[in-house]
C-alpha cells in the first residue's frame, strides 16, 4: 500500500511531515495551524490516514492536508 502526501511524494513510517493548512479538531475548540510539524509519524491501514503527535496528542490525519519535510 502507497502513502502519498499532498504533492504525490511516497511517505514511510517515521517521516515528519508539515500540515498546509489550518485544520479544525473534530470535538474540540482547538485549530491546528499551517505550518505545523508532525513528527515521526506512524502509518495506517488507510492508505489517506496517518497517525501523528500533534501537541503532546496522538491524532490521525488525512494525507491530502500534509506535505513531506
Amino acid at each position: 500500500m502507497e502513502v502519498k502526501d499532498s504533492n504525490g511524494t511516497l511517505l514511510g513510517e517515521g517521516d515528519n511531515v508539515t500540515v498546509i493548512k489550518d485544520l479544525k479538531v473534530k470535538g474540540s475548540s482547538t485549530t491546528i495551524k499551517r505550518g505545523t510539524v508532525v513528527k515521526k509519524i506512524r502509518l495506517t491501514d488507510d492508505a489517506e490516514e496517518i497517525e501523528g503527535r500533534v501537541e503532546r496528542t496522538v491524532m490521525v490525519l488525512k494525507t491530502c492536508f500534509l506535505k513531506k519535510v
